[in-house]
Formats: structure tokens, C-alpha cells, sequence
């Protein structure tokens, strides 16, 4: 079964499902980014939800793909190295170059694993780190399988039994019969994580991080004592302030109820992979920077009272501003937001990334 006919097969799959989720990986990133050189698009308003639930079941998919192709070629990786220098060198730099790709993909594999369950035991910063090391594995991968396309295709071109001396033992797995347990532990993983994304595979998705409950009906992942929230920047004295430059308009929670009122049914997605969708109630985002007399195509600095973890401010880029269905949140599927979904108000907007839905709004800012 250690054989190049099921390792070319184990691995064009696995080659597909690490090409998808390093694309899907390449969405996410430039989605966060601040400094788009083009603005992340607001339609469809469902897209970062399928981009990064697809990143997430294509990457758990990798995980006995993986461990399959692994277990198929690690021999050869012992096997005595071949005489005369040249042959020797290009020995040695062909299986430093897999070490490479073999490390660079478990590494991308048990961080995006344990960032999917918000298990952070390390002291570097998980995204920079992951998108670098993405690099190095979709580039160790194509270099992989440059090296051996030959091979590959010979190996997909003939019969998967082709080269069998004999059969083995009854009873015994043959390689068609690895290969149907590798698809099927593919397809199980998918299933069993894929409710994160996929509501109605939710009471299968035995091992989703999220099972969509949660205040409201939609999860969290940080929670207002998690973000230390103080009872008392909620309470009576909040105020949100829109600012551009000198010109500073206040408003309390009674004034934003005042103005006149949007319901929006939208999707929010989460880097971690679920998501989930809700009638989102508020003032027009739009409407509060018109206060300010700012011009069509303004960012703004969004800040958030929370005073603990990453993403307390965001930039909402011009695009974002100027859709009318990205709203400032105060109510959500019929009720006043809960503390932990933002209370007294959060940042929605159509196709953005859950860590920049900013909850706890007390700030925006027009960019100059």
C-alpha cells in the first residue's frame, strides 16, 4: 500500500484541498487588512461567510489527508542515499525541501486547528505568523510537486494495482480499499465541522467548536467581561461620538432610538469558521456620518469600549461607509443586543469579517 499509485492519488486531493484553503486563507488576510490598495467588495454579503467556512473544512479535510500521504511515503525519506556527489546533492536538497513542506503544513495544520477552537498556546501573533508560513507551504508544495509531475502523472495514468506482485492475505486492506477509507475520513472530518458553517449540519457536526447557540441565537467569542466591559461605560453616561476633524456631533443610546430606525437581515462570519445570519435593527451608519458632513468614499476609525484583547478599533473602509445596509447595530432579531453581542451598539456590515464588527461602539472617527 506504500505505493505511488495511492500517494499521487492521496495527494492530488490533498494538493486541491490545501490550494483552496490557501486561496480562502489569502481572502481572510486581505479582508483584515487596513491598507487595501482596493476595497474589499460588500457584496455578496454572504461571501467571507463561504470563503472562510470553506478555509476552515478544507483545512480539517488536509488534517487525514495528511497523515495518510505521510504514512505512504515516510520511508523513503530512510532510505540509504545514492552514490556519487552530484546524485547525493540533489538527494539531499530534494528531501530538505519536503522536510520543509512536511513542516510548514503540519505547523499551518495544528495552528489553524487550535485557532478554530481559541486555543493560543504560544507567544507569537497567530495571523502574521500563518500567513507567512502559508507561503512556504503552497511554495514548498509547488516546488514538491514540479519535482515530481512526472511520476505523478505516470502514477495517475496507470491502473491503481498496477505494479502488485502478488495480493496480500485475506481479509488483509488493499489499496483501493485504503484509498475508499482515506475519501471516507476526508468526508467525515468535513461533516463533522462543516455545522460551523452549514446550520443544518449542525446535529452531526460532532466536532464544530460552534453549535450556533449563543445570546440571541448567535455565538460569541469574546465576551463583554472577556473584553472587560465596565458596567458603568453601558450604563446611563455612554455616549457614542462621530468626529471629523474639529467638528465632534454626541449622541446617547435615547438619541440613536430617536433616529430613524433599519432592519437588515445579514450574515456574521467568524476567522474561526462559523457564522451565523440575524435581523440586525439601528441607525444607518451612513445617516451618522452625514451628522459630520463627511463625503461619500470616507473611512472611519471605529472604536470600541472594550478594554481587553485585539480588534478594539477598526477601519471601516469608504465602501463599507456608503452601503446602505451596514448598519450600527442596537437591536438584534427583534431585541435590545444582549451585553455580549455589543450592548449598547456594534458595527454590521455586509461581507466583513466577524472580528471587525466592531461591538461596543463608542467612537467613530472620520478618516482625513
Amino acid at each position: 500500500m506504500r505505493s505511488t499509485a495511492v500517494a499521487a492519488r492521496v495527494g492530488l486531493v490533498l494538493g486541491v484541498c490545501f490550494a483552496i484553503c490557501f486561496v480562502t486563507g489569502l481572502v481572510s488576510h486581505y479582508a483584515q487588512d487596513v491598507a487595501q490598495p482596493l476595497g474589499f467588495p460588500t457584496s455578496p454579503a454572504w461571501g467571507y461567510r463561504v470563503t472562510q467556512g470553506l478555509h476552515v473544512i478544507t483545512g480539517t479535510a488536509c488534517v487525514p489527508l495528511l497523515l495518510v500521504k505521510l504514512w505512504t511515503v515516510y520511508p523513503q525519506l530512510f532510505r540509504r542515499p545514492p552514490r556519487g556527489l552530484r546524485r547525493l546533492a540533489v538527494e539531499v536538497a530534494e528531501r530538505l525541501s519536503i522536510a520543509v513542506l512536511v513542516a510548514s503544513a503540519i505547523f499551518q495544520l495544528a495552528s489553524g486547528l487550535a485557532n478554530v477552537t481559541g486555543w493560543y498556546p504560544w507567544a507569537f501573533s497567530f495571523r502574521p505568523t500563518h500567513y507567512a508560513l502559508a507561503w512556504v507551504a503552497i511554495g514548498s508544495l509547488v516546488v514538491h510537486v514540479a519535482v515530481k509531475l512526472p511520476l505523478i502523472r505516470s502514477a495517475l495514468g496507470a491502473d491503481v494495482d498496477e505494479g502488485l506482485e502478488q495480493e496480500g492475505p485475506p481479509g488483509a486492506l488493499s489499496r483501493r480499499g485504503l484509498l475508499g477509507a482515506t475519501w471516507a475520513a476526508a468526508a467525515v472530518a468535513v461533516v463533522a465541522t462543516a455545522g460551523n458553517t452549514v446550520p443544518w449540519l449542525r446535529k452531526v457536526s460532532v466536532l464544530a467548536t460552534h453549535t450556533g447557540d449563543g445570546p440571541q441565537g448567535l455565538p460569541i467569542t469574546r465576551s463583554a467581561k472577556a473584553a472587560g466591559i465596565e458596567p458603568e461605560a453601558v450604563g446611563a453616561a455612554y455616549v457614542l461620538e462621530v468626529v471629523r476633524g474639529e467638528r465632534t456631533v454626541t449622541l446617547s443610546r435615547e438619541d440613536l432610538l430617536a433616529m430613524e430606525q433599519q432592519t437588515r437581515t445579514l450574515p456574521i462570519a467568524c476567522v474561526e469558521g462559523w457564522s451565523g445570519t440575524a435581523d440586525w435593527t439601528g441607525v444607518r451608519l451612513r445617516d451618522l456620518i452625514d451628522l459630520v458632513e463627511a463625503p461619500l468614499g470616507s473611512d472611519v476609525q471605529v472604536t470600541s469600549l472594550q478594554q481587553r484583547g485585539a480588534f478594539s478599533r477598526s477601519v471601516l473602509q469608504g465602501g463599507f461607509v456608503d452601503d446602505e445596509r451596514t448598519t450600527l447595530a442596537l437591536a438584534i432579531n427583534g431585541e435590545t443586543l444582549n451585553l455580549d453581542h455589543g450592548y449598547p451598539a456594534r458595527i454590521i456590515a455586509p461581507n466583513r469579517p466577524g472580528v471587525l464588527q466592531t461591538k461596543w461602539v463608542t467612537r467613530l472617527e472620520v478618516q482625513a
